[in-house]
Order: structure tokens, then sequence, then C-alpha cells
């Protein structure tokens, strides 16, 4: 067996790009030495080859001069089957060895695999658990932050009624709505007095208007902001019947709060009553200071808190 013979120009370009000589003598050999291009693909089609970097051997004819018959003897015809024993034999020695290093390797490997998998899960898990830890953490500081503010609303609130920080409502409030000087007056006590009740229906009206119309804060704004008007003018001007009557169909007044029932049904808890269909209208008889002081702290309440009605009515409420 010989090196096989190729073009010394094209082995040498693939030399100089850096394959090795057998693989290169190889390539140019089964690629048809043709040309540095078709060596290069053959390298590619066949680089998982196990002989890549063998040099490749080709037969040799070798003249041979007549000699003399060969005679097998008796002999050597009675160890044939002897010595082809042998070699089976050896042949099946070798390949359970080699049968017994393959499967120490896929033991290996497997075993290598299961652990790198437990390493993976046991990460991921305590991510996930990281993970979740962390958002409870942020629930939890979201919804104090959410407590504090509430509560620190519902202390304004009382103290603008002039009630203490805490226990129920008393009859001291600090401030009165005087009719006789048509603004609100801080300082002079008077009897203010509201049902729980009727705030809590205050409150949901204010609530379930914000939810019809979620992800739209200026609209929601817009409503609450008007109807906060419409209370503190009537509060400063009891005795001005046009602050006392509005008209249903003003299209300022659809625009901002007649298009939501809610609207309509918060001003009928201050005191409105519908009349023909037509007007919205507050007696003067039944004016009352407590419930537009309360009307005016709820929706004071709705308009800077942020997470109002995202929450339980109790939060909301700041209880």
């Amino acid at each position: 067996m010989a090196v096989p013979g190729v073009d010394k120009k094209l082995l040498c370009e693939l030399e100089e790009m850096g394959f090795p000589e057998a693989r290169a003598t190889r390539a140019l050999h089964y690629s048809g030495n043709s040309s540095v291009e078709a060596a290069i693909n053959w390298i590619i089609d066949h680089e998982n080859d196990a002989d890549i970097d063998e040099m490749p051997l080709v037969p040799v004819d070798i003249p041979i001069e007549a000699s003399d018959p060969f005679f097998i003897s008796e002999e050597m015809k009675l160890k044939a089957p002897e010595l082809s024993d042998q070699v089976r034999k050896n042949r099946e020695v070798e390949e359970k060895k080699l049968e017994r290093s393959r499967e120490k390797e896929r033991i290996r490997a497997g075993i290598g695999l299961q652990v790198a998998k437990r390493m993976a899960e046991e990460n991921e898990r305590k991510r996930n658990v990281a993970q979740r830890k962390a958002d409870v953490e942020e629930k939890r500081r979201a919804r104090e932050r959410v407590r504090q503010k509430l509560q620190q609303d519902k202390a304004e609130r009382r103290g603008w009624l002039g009630l203490p920080v805490e226990g129920p409502l008393s009859v001291n409030p600090a401030i009165s709505f005087s009719h006789e000087s048509k603004n609100l007056e801080l300082g002079k006590p008077a009897v203010l007095t509201v049902s729980a009740r009727k705030e809590d229906l205050m409150r949901e009206c204010l609530r379930s208007l914000k939810r019809q119309v979620m992800g739209d804060d200026s609209q929601v704004k817009k409503a609450f902001q008007t109807l906060l008007i419409y209370v503190r003018n009537v509060a400063n001007n009891p005795d001005d019947e046009k602050f006392r009557k509005i008209r249903l169909g003003n299209p300022a007044f659809q625009s901002r709060v007649g298009k939501f029932k809610e609207g309509v049904k918060f001003l009928e808890l201050c005191g409105f009553e519908i009349i023909g269909g037509e007007f919205l209208y507050l007696p003067k008889d039944k004016v009352d200071m407590a419930t537009l002081a309360e009307a005016w702290a709820v929706l004071n309440s709705a308009i800077t808190n942020p997470y109002f009605g995202l929450f339980s009515r109790s939060l909301d409420a700041g209880d």
C-alpha cells in the first residue's frame, strides 16, 4: 500500500489554510484531485469520519516473478482451524472489552446528565420560591401603603369634620355651613351627623362609577370633580336656588356626570330630587350640612386616593 499521488500545488494551498497534510491528501484524493473548493466540500461532508486524519493508502502493483508453486502441508491444514478459532476468540474478547468500556462511558454520561438536571431543577425551584416571596412582599407593601394612605385620609376627614381621630362620629364638628354668610366657616361648632349607611352608599356609587370606565382616569376624575363642585356650591350658597337646581338635559352635566346613573344617584344621596324628569332639585329645607360635608369628604378621598375602588370597601373607607 502506498500514499496516492495528488496535486502538490493544491495540497500546499490546503496546508496553508490550516488543514493537516493527511486530511488535505485524503480530501484531494477522494474529491478527484480537481480543485481546492472540491476538496474543502469533501472535508465538510466527512469531518466526522473517524479516519479523516489518516493518510490514505492505495494498492501498488508490484511485479512478482514467477516462483515455484507453494504447497500446503498436512500440518498446516491441521493447524488452520485452530488458528482461526484463536483469532475469533481474541476478537470476541476485544469486542467485550470495548462494549464494557462503552457501557461505563454511558453510565458516567447518564449520571452526569441526572446531576445536571437535578441542579437545574433545584435552581429553578429556588428562583420560583424567591420570586413568589418577592411578589408576596411587594403586594404586602402595596397594601400597607394603601392602608396608610387611607388611614391618613380618614384622619384628615375626621379632623375636617371636627371629630376625634379615633372613635365614632360625634356631634360637635369644628365646622359649620353658615346660611347667613353663605360661606364655609371653620372653628364654629354645629351639629352635623350623617349615617354610616349613607356614607357607604356614596362611596359605593363612586366605586361603581370608577369601575365602569376603568382605564380612563381622566373621565373618572372629571366626573368626581364636577360632583365636588356641585356639593361645594350648595354648601357655600344654600340660599341660592341656582346652585340647588340642575337641568338633567344640560350637555355639560350629561357629558361629565349625567351619563352615569351612579353620578345621579350620588346627588340624590346628597338630597337632590328628580323633578318631572327634567331637573335635579334640592329643596332649601332639605339642605343637610352633615350630608354635604360627608359627600365632600368622600369625593375628596376618591379624587386624591389613586387606589380608590381597587380594593375592598373597608380599605377604601380606611377602616
